[in-house]
């Protein structure tokens, strides 16, 4: 009975082949105007789950305490000063862009770690910094008093009396820092990397700026504008010149930007092989362009209408329900093939074209009605996932390959019924591939067999089947963000962007979790808000009072002496 339902409307359709054609046409034509006038996509990731799951409520309860911050700005230095130094100059000047950052923070530098950075020192760390300064009392108090080069060589003076061993390292770094002035180049002296005694490590070559940008969701890469702002800002400023500084960028916004790009620098690339794809593989198939027309002009149709279709449900498009442009060239093109070589076959067979297209409905037609309901009810089981992406991807795409098979009974017979294609003058197929067909038929029970031996081989290795839950591992490596990310990631001491957040009511809560946390083995590492509270302060206080009473008059001379006279 389907078989005859669709017989009846390729009738109907092919005798009416202009009303088809032409209502096929306006269909495409306001579908697309609809389509280019209401258009819009939201790259705004969070619009992909449920707003109401409760641990989704958990992370905007979290979000509204804690605003996030999605851009990092990662900036590098050959000394520790310079890249404290650029990075303070960075953040300053971000922060005042209030259009493009709702907050600019240095997570690792700044005003609050030059007053309490001490704090943060192990005791013992403390107490050997404490003593080193004390010991170095003369030589600060000749560059405080007297910062010329007779300073200078009275601070070497001093160092003198201790060996001239000790002046090796600090005259090797003058001499690099001299002849960098001589030659043009960015002298690069650093005092932390002198006083240390050792070149300085990655990490305090290395400072951190967390900023919160404005995101702009209705272009395709939301941060591009932030992003821009701190590359542009960071060439104003002249850091690399300044400071021999570098900054790269990474964070959520970076990130998702890159994968943004992607997708745009590829769409038209992409849309022109898939297009020649279709038409490549609708040439072997029918071989001819009085068919090929047709099937295509159904597709067209069928897109533009569920384009039109998918806005009117869900308004706007997201990152995912916009794939049903591939999935509906990729699959909505078969039935309109699957139909059409029926037809080619049933022409072989008959001479006459509408009775061809009646045999081709016939056989063809509960197949198709069959292939159409259950790739749409397979898109369609995607509608009860809370991922709304998906959710909504499954409610176009489902729709869509109705319509698809709908334009491949209406208007591929009546645009066939149109163009008049000539007699088939031989059966469809490929010959060539008649002898493997033989092949098959004569030993079906060995490749039965085979089969199966393969599959239950197969079988035990699903239980070594791993997925990877990682987000970062579907970017391209190479690209900078992604670089950087990874940087960030190796270092303990930098606050991992894939940390698990949890919201206590108390401080006493909060500490009472992040012990059991702890006690995991999953567990790397637990901050809390003490964690940003320096432990033992009084007793670190202690050791620093006396050392501060010493180096004071030092570093802060009442009466510094004039620089020297060129005879001096």
């Amino acid at each position: 009975m389907l078989g005859e339902i669709v017989a009846r409307i390729v009738d109907f359709a092919a005798h009416r082949r202009w009303l088809f054609i032409i209502l096929g046409v306006l269909l495409a034509a306001g579908s697309t105007y609809f389509t280019l006038s209401r258009f819009s996509i939201t790259t705004d990731i969070e619009e992909l789950i449920a707003q109401d799951l409760p641990w989704r409520q958990r992370q905007l309860a979290f979000t509204t305490a804690f605003p996030q911050k999605g851009l990092v700005a990662i900036v590098e230095a050959p000394t520790p000063e310079g890249a404290e130094q650029a990075t303070a100059a960075l953040a300053g000047a971000l922060a005042a862009q209030p259009s493009l950052f709702r907050g600019v923070v240095q997570s690792d530098s700044g005003p609050f770690f030059e007053q309490n950075g001490l704090l943060f020192q192990e005791p013992a760390q403390l107490a050997a910094s404490m003593n080193g300064f004390v010991a170095a009392q003369p030589l600060l108090g000749a560059l405080a008093g007297d910062p010329s080069l007779r300073g200078i060589a009275t601070a070497f003076g001093f160092a003198l009396q201790g060996g001239v061993d000790r002046l090796g390292r600090p005259l090797a770094m003058a001499n690099e820092t001299l002849d960098a002035v001589l030659a043009g180049r960015q002298p690069l002296f650093s005092w932390q990397t002198l006083a240390a005694g050792t070149p300085p490590s990655p990490p305090q070559l290395r400072r951190v700026i967390q900023a919160e940008p404005v995101l702009d969701f209705s272009a395709l890469q939301p941060g591009r504008q932030a992003t821009e702002a701190v590359e542009a800002t960071a060439a104003r400023l002249g850091l690399a010149d300044a400071y021999g500084a570098r900054v790269r960028l990474t964070g959520a916004a970076p990130l998702n930007d890159a994968q943004f790009s992607v997708v745009q620098s590829s769409a038209i690339r992409d849309t022109v092989v898939a297009t020649l794809g279709v038409l490549v593989i609708l040439w072997l198939a029918l071989r001819s362009w009085r068919i090929i027309v047709p099937v295509f002009f159904s597709l067209l149709v069928g897109l533009a209408a569920t384009a039109a279709l998918g806005l009117l449900m869900v308004g706007s498009f997201n990152l995912f329900s916009i794939a049903f442009f591939v999935l509906f060239v990729g699959i909505g093109v078969d039935f309109g093939i699957q139909f059409s070589v029926r037809y080619r076959s049933e022409r072989y067979r008959l001479d006459d074209l509408y009775g061809a297209l009646h045999g081709a409905a016939l056989k063809a037609g509960t197949p198709l009605a069959l292939a159409s309901a259950a790739t749409a009810v397979g898109f369609l089981s995607f509608l009860p996932t809370d991922y709304r992406g998906l959710s909504e991807l499954g409610l176009i795409a489902g729709c869509g390959m109705l319509i698809a098979f709908l334009a491949a009974i209406t208007l591929v017979p009546a645009m066939l019924a149109a163009l008049e294609p000539a007699p088939e003058p031989s059966p469809v197929g490929f010959r060539a591939l008649a002898p493997l067909d033989a092949f098959l038929q004569r030993h079906r029970v060995v490749v039965i067999v085979l089969t199966l031996i393969g599959v239950l081989a197969g079988v035990p290795l699903l239980f070594q089947l791993q997925f990877d839950f990682d987000p970062i591992n579907l970017q391209n490596p190479t690209t900078p963000a992604v670089v950087a990310y990874r940087e960030l990631q190796a270092d303990p001491q930098v606050a991992s962007m894939n940390a698990a957040e949890i919201v206590a009511p108390t401080i006493e809560a909060a500490r009472g979790i992040a012990t059991r946390l702890s006690a995991l083995p999953e567990t790397s590492r637990v901050v809390t808000v003490e964690s940003l509270v320096p432990a033992d302060q009084e007793q670190k206080l202690a050791a620093i009072a006396p050392a501060a009473a010493q180096l004071r008059p030092a570093l802060a001379p009442a009466s510094p002496r004039p620089a020297p006279s060129p005879e001096e």
